[in-house]
């Protein structure tokens, strides 16, 4: 008979053990899903760790917490009967446990009503972390379990705490035995010669890891992958940071790490930060950040998303070679500059030391490497569906229902402050529903779902006894994107010009007209989309979103995490820009009800800014981007002539420079050929390999919706 632990380890352990508390139980479960999860030595000699068994009802992930599959139980209940009834009594029990149902009872239901319009979202996953793999690596778990013995005094109270990341300890202790067991069978069996040392090789370093630390490039790639995959395959952060002894203490070790990029690839491995500064502005460039870039550059992988962070001091060398790599078509790396994220990150009371420690991970979030649980879209906005509310009294014209605020009849707005008064209680109110939607998502995550695993790699945790998702790192404050500024910005431009300035319409005309989508009123929507658009350097539009992006970062900040922290804002749209276009009626810029076309970066609304790359550039400056700590994207698109000559990469290079200087946070790059992106869409059997980057992160567009790809399609191509 099939012992009920192999067939249901998570679940059944949570069950066994439903007196001990939350997070020990937890663990527990845990341990003993390493115990028969599912291994294996890829062809790349890296040793693959599941989270879960092929049987599992019941798990944990990092971003949705406990999962529970109620039908997988009721499959093991028909092919295992002799354990039918624990299986159903288990099942019971785990229901109510799973993250996302504990959520969804937590949040307001007007809330999620007013969310479900488009006009926001908040919280709903725990999104990303970047762990402490430098920790990891130089002190296996046997140092880990040091420092967790050297706190557990100091802090009394939180023996369950400790208690948890003890067993989670053993559950990697675990791994790494099955793992040398694995590779010695392998090894035993094997006749290729070549192959039976590459197993034998990793037998001998499982003699050593994860107890003891990493020695070499070879067993340094073994521990940190068997951990990033048991704990979900989510970011490495800053890989060169963290590898580069290991590679410096390695005779060949460029294999290693090509193995691990090919992995990368094949698991949808999330974001990859290479480069930047230390507190002194000292460039921490090494051996790994180039054969990063070259690796990029040989294979063209769509994934990991690579980022590479830039300085004053950064060597022209690596910008230039930065410049190569996105000659190839892949969309990456994406570049940050220091010299504005650090400040940023800064005013929110992050040391310098601390703060030139930032990653990204997902798409471009922005997180302190090791040290802070914030890393994540906590929520979004959608500007010109606040525009929209605002010109409609709160009334949503897709729905028919009144459903946010009242602030007055636009109708009877007779100056353009009135408008902008009601804008920013829409977009206020809008705000506070986002956030307060995260907050209820971080308290249920904090109560429902503890993570022992990564409260021991993430520094304030282990030191304080508090959770990963309770407080324990050093930071946890949070970010709320924007959507659809730049879309919002044109139709207040539109309004200011026509209604408040030329008076060739009054405010109830344009409410009427945008009622009826136009319709009858085909005159004036061609006039208004005349009018000024953001992206151009023009003062007239620009200054319009200086003073709603400066009213809106400023509220964020006045809004507190129950992570421990204060929000801020960012833009990532990642494949988000159509649906937020769909959710919106008819708008003053022209927009139709419903259209997909919508800005998807903070720069212009695709193909709106006409005056060129320097243009384009000035107007994304209109924003105080040391205002922002999550990823604030600025994408271009450039054509694959001026890329391939010397002369059109240092112009790029060039221009980069520039924007930075004068206060860019980040810039995206899509080098590409219109003519090849319109055959593409209609002849995608031929376009399998086409990367483009779609708002955070690089995707081969013949898998693009129709709609994501139209609005690639018609940014402007410089």
């Amino acid at each position: 008979m099939t012992d009920i632990r192999q067939i249901e380890p998570y679940g059944f352990t949570f069950y066994e053990n439903r007196e001990l508390p939350l997070n020990v139980r937890m663990a527990m479960a845990s341990r003993e899903t390493a115990k028969y999860c599912s291994l294996s030595i890829s062809g790349n000699f890296l040793c693959y760790a599941s989270s879960e068994t092929p049987t599992s009802g019941m798990g944990y992930n990092f971003g949705s917490g406990v999962w529970v599959n109620e039908g997988r139980f009721r499959e093991n209940a028909k092919k295992y009967p002799e354990h039918a009834e624990l299986l159903n009594e288990i099942c019971g029990y785990v229901r109510d446990y799973s993250t996302g149902m504990q959520i969804g009872r937590h949040q307001d239901s007007y809330q999620k009503e007013l969310a479900s319009t488009g006009a926001c979202w908040g919280g709903g996953w725990a999104g990303h972390s970047n762990p402490d793999y430098d920790f990891l690596l130089h002190a296996g778990t046997s140092g880990i379990r040091k420092k967790l013995a050297q706190y557990r005094p100091v802090n009394p109270d939180e023996s369950d705490f400790y208690d948890g990341c003890e067993i989670m300890m053993d559950a990697l202790d675990i791994l790494g035995d099955r793992f040398r067991a694995l590779a010695l069978s392998m090894a035993e069996n094997e006749t290729d010669d070549d192959k039976k040392s590459e197993y034998l090789a990793i037998a001998w370093a499982f003699d050593v890891i994860p107890k003891n630390p990493a020695y070499d490039m070879r067993s340094a790639a073994l521990l940190f992958w068997m951990v990033f995959t048991f704990d979900g395959i989510d970011s490495p952060g800053r890989l060169d940071q963290f590898f580069i002894d290991y590679w410096c203490a390695d005779e060949n070790p460029m294999i290693h790490l090509e193995r691990l990029w090919q992995e990368f690839h094949n698991t949808r491995t999330w974001n990859l930060c290479i480069s930047g500064s230390d507190e002194n502005w000292n460039d921490c460039t090494n051996e790994v950040t180039w054969a990063v870039l070259d690796l990029a550059e040989k294979y063209r992988y769509q994934t990991p998303n690579i980022t590479m962070r830039v300085h004053r001091n950064t060597p022209d060398a690596l910008w230039n070679r930065a410049a190569q790599v996105l000659a190839t078509g892949i969309g990456m790396p994406a570049l940050y500059n220091d010299e504005v994220v650090c400040p940023a990150l800064e005013k929110m009371g992050i040391p310098p030391v601390h703060s030139h420690l930032y990653c990204m991970n997902g798409c471009n979030q922005i997180d302190i490497m090791g040290k802070s649980h914030m890393g994540l879209e906590d929520g979004e906005v959608n500007f010109g569906k606040c525009l929209e509310f605002a010109l409609h009294d709160g009334f949503d014209i897709q729905r028919n229902a009144q459903v946010s605020i009242h602030t007055g009849n636009a109708k009877k707005f007779t100056t353009f402050e009135e408008l902008m008064r009601a804008l920013y209680r829409q977009a206020d109110y809008v705000t506070d529903v986002s956030v307060s939607l995260s907050v209820s998502s971080q308290m249920t995550y904090a109560r429902y779902a503890p993570s022992p695993l990564r409260s021991c790699l993430l520094e304030g945790c282990i030191e304080t006894g508090r959770d990963y998702k309770n407080g324990g790192p050093l930071y946890g404050d949070g970010q709320i994107l924007s959507e659809g500024m730049p879309d919002c910005v044109d139709s207040l431009a539109a309004i200011r010009k026509f209604v408040f300035d030329e008076k060739k319409y009054t405010m109830a005309q344009v409410v009427d007209a945008l009622k009826v989508n136009f319709e009858g009123y085909e005159e004036m929507r061609t006039l208004f989309m005349t009018a000024p658009k953001f992206g151009n350097d023009d003062e007239y539009v620009d200054s319009i979103m200086k003073e709603l992006s400066d009213h809106w970062f400023a509220y964020l900040k006045t809004k507190s995490t129950y992570r421990g922290g204060i929000f801020a804002g960012g833009c990532s749209t990642f494949s988000r820009a159509a649906n937020n276009g769909r959710a919106c009626a008819a708008l003053p810029n022209g927009h139709l009800c419903g259209d997909p076309l919508f800005a998807d970066c903070i720069g212009a609304v695709p193909g709106r800014d006409v005056n060129g790359p320097t243009a384009a550039v000035k107007s994304a400056l209109t924003y105080d981007q040391t205002e922002v700590t999550s990823g604030f994207v600025f994408q271009l698109r450039f054509d694959k002539r001026l890329f391939a000559t010397e002369k059109g990469m240092d112009s790029f290079v060039n221009l980069a420079k520039a924007y930075f200087n004068g206060g860019g946070q980040q810039l995206s790059v899509n080098v590409l050929s219109a003519d090849e992106l319109l055959d593409a869409q209609e002849h995608p059997e031929n376009y399998g390999d086409l990367i483009v980057r779609v708002g955070g992160y690089s995707d081969y567009f013949v898998r693009l919706s129709r709609d994501l790809q139209d609005n690639i399609i018609a940014r402007t191509s410089y």
